[in-house]
């Protein structure tokens, strides 16, 4: 068959070698060979470049090199191929090639012996640097860790398979990076690359590039070399103070020039490196210098929240975990699905307020939906959490909003939240907390003819107690001296800027009536320093304000002491002290700012001291309470007093629920210097069932003078104390190994407790153990498995929940040893 015998025989092998070289000609047909030479005859040359593309009717050939067919496609494209047995030349033959069969060589004559001539001895060529190429990064993450009081994070631990660094910003950290040979800092460029949020850019300082330098550059970005050996070089990484906060791409890119071009091998780190605040650091906004409240306000992740009224304050013991796994992951998930923008992440300030809308779920997807209704079917009743840990795993599963929170699970969070991040922060709870609805500073409490409240007509509201957040930082924004702690609020009450958010707000500008100040100053002056009005309409039925109350509003403003579980008092940090001439001043100079014009302070001559009285000092669930109106006549003449004292169970928000007593009086007469006392009883079996979560009542009295008019109103609030629950453990445990928890208390109710949930926490996830019915005055008593699975001096937190009585707690420290 034409064509089939180019290789110079017929089923013979040649041989070839290939290099790469540029495409010279295509051919379009198979050159032919005339009288190829037989096998094993003088060999000849057969050589060209072959372009591809060149076809013979069969569509391959056979290829003489490897004794097999090829595809044609397979066949020459860019190659050399050198053959034996012919050769064609591409510039000639009616194919572009022809065969040429070379003479047989003439033997050369043998040449004359030249003089031995020695080799000129050349020094030897230096070998070329291969390229420098990155092999291992190490971030040292439990050195950095310590070093940056950031190893009790989960994500950070040793025993995490793939533990990530979190650093503190303003302050060094190592990394260790080991080449494919030695580094030379003479010829070796390398550059460390830093890149944050989805389109980083070097104008808005979501990317950073630096070069190794000899010197610290403590208040900037860089990289200084601290040490080499081998081919491993050990760095120290410098972020500036104002740093943003986030999650930041690691890159190390090796720079290689060739003549004009530049080839740059970068090596991407697997993981980011989460960069937080540092309140250690002095040029950071929120730097706190000292360290005893820093182990408090940033590393002590059990604390307690103050709850009850202000005659019966009680705490509750709560798991903050801010080192606990995604805890972080979400706190930059939320700054992430707010859409705030990376410039500011920089700033304590605009975090704070935005952290305050991302805590609830109201306008956002935040993390938790707000229900004061009593029905928390569908979630969890509020009483029910022990700390924030279970509340964020659940919201990082779902990335939606969790049910159910108030005032105090709010806080609870955004006091996680804040010190995972960096900044120092606590929960504080105002008793006796105005909520004032129409920015007036002041809460007006409406009262019918015959006593009882007008609820049509009282919007504001005093709750029991309100928590909300501190958060320690400076204040650039506003006139020197209001830095250190801004009160935020997380709960939706009111919004600011159209949005459920509250603060930051500084804690002196509120004490010194400066609400004019950024942000929400007059709501949070009203919370803790507003007056009380007192309206009852007259005998031709208009609305007068017959008493107001200076000293009722904000009370024992209370967080937990810095380590210790006693409560320290921050009322004078508030508010200078009650009727005292500062306190005064700060409240008109508040009132200018506020939307109230007239004036309604005007005092008229009030003969009778009215006062009210709890009769036992404290009263507890399972008792009856009892409360009085203590009237004394200071006059020089008799007075008759009549009036109507109303007994009401209420939620902690200062909503009355049901009515639980209405008793009038009529004509008590008092002598001139007399002092009387008018009391209500109500027993168990008329508040039995009818108490809501926090076993609350409010009892509102109104008295009327008949000799001269003299009108007093009041509403008070009182909660009955929960009885006291036993918790028996060992105070030393080890790590992962079972011990028992015994559990125990009295019912108090002449019913059984129905529903019944005991929850441990502290030590490990939160355990949640279902128990049955607690008979009517029975006790209830239960041993519980607990299994420790964190390290360290912590805190074993019991809470027991029924659908008759919510947060029975107690809590007890215990060390859990290696």
């Amino acid at each position: 068959m034409p064509g089939r015998s180019h290789a110079g025989r017929p089923g013979g092998r040649g041989r070839r070698a290939v290099t790469n070289t540029t495409r010279v000609n295509t051919f379009v047909s198979q050159p032919t060979f005339v009288n190829p030479p037989a096998f094993g005859s003088q060999p000849a040359i057969w050589s060209g470049n072959f372009g591809g593309g060149w076809e013979i009717a069969s569509g391959d050939i056979l290829d003489t090199l490897r004794g097999r067919g090829t595809l044609l496609d397979n066949f020459g494209r860019g190659d050399v191929y050198v053959y034996t047995y012919g050769s064609w030349d591409n510039n000639t033959g009616p194919h572009g090639g022809t065969h040429v069969v070379p003479s047989v060589p003439k033997p050369k004559p043998k040449p004359e012996p030249k003089p031995e001539v020695k080799p000129e001895v050349k020094p030897e060529a230096k070998p070329e640097l291969k390229p420098l190429t990155v092999r291992v990064v190490n971030l040292k993450v439990s050195a950095n860790g310590a070093a940056h009081r950031t190893n009790k994070y989960a994500i950070s631990a040793p025993l995490n398979p793939s533990p990530i660094l979190v650093v503190r910003r303003g302050q060094p950290f190592s990394v260790q990076i080991e080449f494919s040979r030695p580094y030379d800092q003479k010829i070796d460029d390398l550059k460390l690359v830093f890149e944050a949020g989805d389109k980083p850019l070097t104008s808005k300082q979501t990317h950073v590039e630096f070069i190794l330098s000899d010197d610290d550059k403590p208040k900037e970005w860089g990289a200084k070399i601290v040490s080499t050996e081998n081919a491993t070089i050990t760095i120290d990484v410098y972020t500036p103070p104002t740093c943003f906060v986030g999650k930041w791409a690691f890159s190390i890119d090796v720079v290689k020039k060739e003549g004009s071009d530049v080839n740059v091998f970068r090596y991407l780190h697997r993981d980011p490196i989460y960069i937080i605040f540092n309140p250690w650091c002095k040029d950071d906004t929120v730097y706190m210098p000292d360290e005893a409240l820093l182990n408090e306000y940033i590393l002590n992740e059990v604390g307690r929240i103050f709850i009850g009224s202000k005659t019966s304050i009680s705490s509750k013991p709560w798991n903050f975990a801010q080192f606990e796994s995604h805890i972080l992951d979400v706190a930059f998930h939320l700054l992430d699905i707010s859409e705030m923008n990376w410039a500011i992440r920089g700033s304590a300030i605009p975090i704070i307020r935005k952290l305050s809308a991302m805590v609830n779920g109201n306008d956002d997807g935040g993390i938790l939906t707000g229900n004061w209704s009593g029905d928390y079917s569908g979630g969890s009743s509020p009483l029910s959490w022990t700390g924030s840990a279970a509340i964020l795993d659940e919201f990082w599963r779902n990335r939606s909003p969790v049910r159910f929170g108030q005032c105090w699970v709010f806080s609870g969070v955004a006091t996680t939240i804040c010190r995972a991040l960096g900044i120092p922060a606590r929960s504080v709870t105002n008793f006796g907390s105005a909520h004032d609805t129409d920015g007036s500073i002041t809460i007006d409490v409406h009262f019918k003819p015959n006593g009882e409240l007008d609820d049509s007509n009282n919007y504001d509201s005093v709750w029991n107690f309100h928590v909300w957040n501190e958060a320690w930082m400076a204040r650039p924004d506003l006139p020197v001296g209001y830095g250190g702690w801004q009160a935020f609020d997380a709960t939706p009450q009111e919004t600011s800027d159209g949005v459920y958010c509250g603060g930051p707000t500084s804690v002196i500008a509120i004490q010194q009536g400066e609400v004019n100040l950024p942000y929400d100053g007059p709501f949070v002056f009203a919370e803790v320093n507003a007056d009380r009005l007192y309206w009852t309409p007259n005998k031709l039925g208009v609305m007068e304000c017959t008493y107001f109350d200076t000293k009722a509003i904000g009370k024992f403003i209370s967080t937990k002491a810095a380590n210790s579980s006693e409560r320290e008092d921050l009322t004078e940090s508030y508010k200078y002290a009650e009727g005292s001439p500062e306190e005064r001043a700060a409240v008109l100079k508040a009132n200018q700012v506020g939307s109230r014009r007239q004036d309604i302070y005007k005092r008229s001559t009030n003969d009778v001291k009215f006062k009210v009285v709890q009769v036992a000092e404290s009263s507890w669930v399972g008792a009856s309470f009892e409360v009085g109106l203590s009237m004394k006549n200071n006059s020089e003449e008799k007075r008759s007093v009549s009036g109507r004292i109303v007994v009401r169970s209420m939620f902690y928000t200062g909503v009355s629920a049901d009515k639980l007593k209405s008793e009038p009086f009529t004509n008590i007469v008092l002598k001139p210097g007399e002092e009387k006392v008018q009391n209500v009883v109500v027993t168990q079996d008329e508040y039995d069932g009818k108490l809501k979560d926090c076993c609350m009542m409010d009892v509102s009295i109104l008295a009327h003078v008949d000799e001269t008019d003299q009108n007093f109103t009041i509403l008070e609030n009182y909660t009955l104390q929960k009885p006291h629950l036993s918790v028996k453990a060992p105070s030393e445990v080890t790590v992962n190994k079972e011990f028992k928890v015994d559990v125990s208390f009295a019912n108090p109710l002449s019913s059984s407790l129905t529903g019944c949930v005991v929850t441990i926490d502290g030590l490990s996830q939160a355990l949640k153990f279902p128990q049955g019915n607690v008979s009517p005055s029975g006790t209830f008593t239960a041993t519980l498995p607990v299994n420790p699975t964190k390290l360290g001096n912590l805190e074993l937190i019991v809470i027991f929940n029924s659908v008759q009585l919510e947060d029975i707690n107690a809590s007890c420290p215990i060390l859990v040893r290696p």
